[in-house]
């Protein structure tokens, strides 16, 4: 599970931010960008040594003096429950195709080939793979055999 992911998944729940000098805010995350800068709102901000605190409307803290971040259990079983899913969905939708051209004798479009390959004059071309899979090569004269499909695309492109 990658960080990024993790602190996305925390948008509008509460979070608690420590710092590398020592200080720590409390607050809920409103939003996060590719370095892990934070924006948080409705923020409580306690010194380094926890005897002041401060209250701000909101606080932007950059991401490289974050030390420790303390993010809701809820939060992290979401973030493994979608990954989860992800990895199980794309197991599913790649796939090979392999095709086979010919030309029917008394047919001059041809007669089809492989798995919904099509045959042409001189042969065609072959079948597609599995889930939206490339289509393979034209045959070759007189129904040359089709060239291999490619990979399957992934579901979110």
């Amino acid at each position: 599970m990658l960080p990024l992911s993790v602190i996305k998944a925390a948008i509008s729940n509460p979070i608690q931010v420590e710092l590398k000098n020592g200080e720590t805010f409390n607050g809920y995350l409103k939003g996060c960008d590719v370095f892990m800068n934070l924006y948080i709102t409705d923020v409580i901000r306690t010194s380094k040594d926890g005897e002041t605190f401060y209250r701000l409307a909101e606080a932007h803290i950059r991401g490289t003096m974050i030390k420790l971040l303390n993010i809701p259990d809820e939060v992290m079983e979401k973030v493994k429950d979608e990954e989860e899913l992800k990895r199980n969905e794309k197991r599913h939708f790649y796939g090979r195709g392999r095709g086979r051209g010919h030309a029917n004798e008394g047919n001059e479009e041809g007669g089809r080939s492989g798995r919904w390959g099509r045959g042409g004059q001189e042969g065609g071309r072959g079948g597609r793979g599995g889930y939206e899979g490339g289509r393979g090569g034209r045959g070759g004269y007189e129904g040359g055999r089709g060239g291999r499909g490619g990979r399957g695309r992934d579901v979110y492109e």
